[in-house]
């Protein structure tokens, strides 16, 4: 495993930033880590990268533990964090350069990292000259160039334009073929787009550890149905494979259920054998967008 985290809990004065977690993930795999804020994403990702140490439990990177092998975990990470903190008064290359000089690797891995991250053409520009995409990318050089066996990615695509987004997604897809990637991000369409798996935490604890291949092949369904009056919940959870009712706002409701099987003429035949009037009534497929909100709400 590349990384192996066993029931890690660290609290900062009374606040548990993160309770009892565990989890593993696989060379190659791709992990999008969501949560909301202040759920502890963040406070993971620095016990893993030796930031912090955690109070209980162990973690491993490539197998080196992150209390005892500090040097040989910080080797084996490459890190960017949410802010990245860049030179700006840098050349891209002269950044670069010094970044190798700090990890001792070869000079021929800078102009394998700018060929990688597609900073050909921008090498030549001083950082504070870049654009958000640009600069995200030299983020990215920088944590490839000692070739570690594990990224950790703390909010990748954050504040990037949409032709930004493609080519970070790209980028991030390409790296993913061979190394392992942590990804933490708020956009569910980021994690549908380049990750393999989800690991969902809220309040410190880890609710959902999910293969996105899984959750599209899952037989719940959900329907949003809009009626001309407030019914009480437990009344449609008479439908049958229903599993929960949850009312989202005034009239509107979400009725989930455990079949395949399309539920809209059931809640429409429903409704008009209660005097009730459908306004509004629709299936969706339960996303990620939906299982994140059902857990975290």
């Amino acid at each position: 495993m590349s990384i192996r985290v066993k029931n890690i809990s660290k609290a900062f004065g009374s606040q548990k930033a993160l309770d009892n977690v565990s989890f593993e993930l696989g060379r190659g795999e791709v992990v999008g880590f969501l949560g909301p804020n202040g759920a502890g994403k963040s406070t993971m990702m620095k016990v893993l990268t030796t930031y912090h140490e955690a109070d209980e439990g162990e973690a491993h990177v490539n197998t080196f533990d992150v209390l005892k092998d500090k040097k040989e975990v910080q080797q084996s990470i490459g890190y960017l964090p949410e802010h990245n903190p860049l030179y700006l008064d840098m050349y891209v290359k002269e950044y670069l350069t010094f970044n190798a000089e700090v990890y001792k690797v070869a000079k021929t891995r800078i102009e394998a990292v700018i060929d990688q991250t597609g900073l050909t053409t921008e090498a030549h520009k001083k950082i504070g000259q870049l654009s958000k995409g640009y600069r995200q990318r030299v983020g990215l050089a920088a944590a490839l160039l000692h070739e570690p066996d594990v990224l950790i990615l703390d909010e990748p695509t954050t504040g990037l334009d949409p032709n930004q987004l493609l080519e970070i997604r790209k980028l991030i897809r390409e790296i993913g073929k061979e190394k392992t990637i942590l990804l933490s991000t708020h956009i569910m369409k980021e994690v549908e787009a380049v990750c393999d798996r989800v690991l969902i935490i809220n309040k410190g604890v880890l609710v959902a550890d999910k293969k996105l291949s899984d959750l599209r092949e899952e037989q719940e369904q959900l329907i949003e149905v809009e009626f001309d009056y407030r019914v009480e919940e437990a009344f449609l959870k008479q439908l049958s494979h229903v599993t929960s009712v949850r009312n989202v706002s005034g009239f509107v409701y979400e009725i989930h259920f455990d079949t395949s099987k399309d539920m809209r003429p059931a809640v429409f035949d429903f409704a008009h054998d209660n005097q009730l009037k459908t306004l509004q009534l629709s299936r969706k497929n339960k996303n990620l967008e939906s299982l994140f909100t059902e857990l975290t709400a």
